[in-house]
Protein backbone atom coordinates (compact mmCIF):
# COMPACT_ATOMS: atom_id res chain seq x y z
CA UNK A 1 0.00 0.00 0.00
CA UNK A 2 2.93 2.10 0.53
CA UNK A 3 3.70 2.39 -2.75
CA UNK A 4 0.50 2.96 -4.29
CA UNK A 5 0.71 6.27 -1.78
CA UNK A 6 3.93 7.53 -3.12
CA UNK A 7 2.60 7.12 -6.66
CA UNK A 8 -0.23 9.33 -5.74
CA UNK A 9 2.01 11.44 -4.08
CA UNK A 10 4.02 11.80 -6.69
CA UNK A 11 1.78 13.00 -8.80
CA UNK A 12 0.79 15.93 -7.23
CA UNK A 13 4.19 16.43 -6.04
CA UNK A 14 5.21 16.83 -10.00
CA UNK A 15 2.91 19.37 -10.91
CA UNK A 16 3.56 21.54 -8.02
CA UNK A 17 7.48 20.87 -9.10
CA UNK A 18 6.78 22.25 -12.33
CA UNK A 19 4.77 25.07 -10.86
CA UNK A 20 7.81 25.97 -8.35
CA UNK A 21 10.68 25.46 -11.15
CA UNK A 22 11.44 28.72 -12.95
CA UNK A 23 11.42 29.16 -16.91
CA UNK A 24 9.55 28.24 -19.84
CA UNK A 25 9.37 24.08 -19.88
CA UNK A 26 7.64 22.06 -23.08
CA UNK A 27 7.36 19.05 -20.98
CA UNK A 28 3.88 17.33 -21.25
CA UNK A 29 2.06 16.46 -18.74
CA UNK A 30 2.68 12.90 -18.39
CA UNK A 31 6.28 13.91 -18.64
CA UNK A 32 5.85 15.99 -15.65
CA UNK A 33 3.94 13.86 -13.80
CA UNK A 34 6.45 10.97 -14.55
CA UNK A 35 9.04 12.62 -13.07
CA UNK A 36 7.63 13.86 -10.71
CA UNK A 37 6.40 10.08 -9.44
CA UNK A 38 10.42 9.45 -10.06
CA UNK A 39 11.37 12.28 -7.75
CA UNK A 40 9.15 11.18 -4.58
CA UNK A 41 10.35 8.01 -5.19
CA UNK A 42 13.72 8.62 -4.93
CA UNK A 43 13.39 11.39 -2.25
CA UNK A 44 11.30 9.69 -0.21
CA UNK A 45 13.40 6.32 0.05
CA UNK A 46 16.78 8.24 -0.19
CA UNK A 47 15.25 9.97 2.97
CA UNK A 48 14.23 6.71 4.82
CA UNK A 49 17.13 4.68 3.86
CA UNK A 50 19.27 7.65 5.00
CA UNK A 51 17.65 7.99 8.52
CA UNK A 52 16.50 11.96 7.60
CA UNK A 53 12.78 10.92 8.01
CA UNK A 54 10.18 7.85 8.48
CA UNK A 55 8.22 7.51 6.12
CA UNK A 56 4.62 9.76 6.48
CA UNK A 57 6.17 12.64 7.79
CA UNK A 58 5.96 16.03 6.84
CA UNK A 59 9.31 16.33 5.54
CA UNK A 60 8.95 13.64 3.07
CA UNK A 61 6.76 15.74 0.67
CA UNK A 62 9.28 18.76 1.18
CA UNK A 63 11.97 16.42 -0.33
CA UNK A 64 9.72 14.89 -2.99
CA UNK A 65 9.45 18.01 -4.10
CA UNK A 66 13.13 18.92 -4.28
CA UNK A 67 13.66 15.82 -5.72
CA UNK A 68 11.36 16.47 -8.38
CA UNK A 69 12.41 20.07 -9.41
CA UNK A 70 15.82 18.34 -9.45
CA UNK A 71 14.96 15.56 -11.77
CA UNK A 72 13.10 18.60 -13.94
CA UNK A 73 16.51 20.55 -14.36
CA UNK A 74 18.20 17.57 -15.09
CA UNK A 75 15.94 16.69 -17.80
CA UNK A 76 15.65 20.19 -19.22
CA UNK A 77 19.53 19.81 -19.37
CA UNK A 78 19.71 16.52 -21.16
CA UNK A 79 16.88 17.78 -23.10
CA UNK A 80 18.81 21.10 -24.49
CA UNK A 81 22.20 19.16 -25.54
CA UNK A 82 19.78 17.24 -28.34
Amino acid sequence: MSIIVTIFVGLVVGLLARALKPGDDKLGWIMTILLGIAGSLLATYAGVAMGWYREGESAGWIASIVGAVILLFIYGLVRSKR
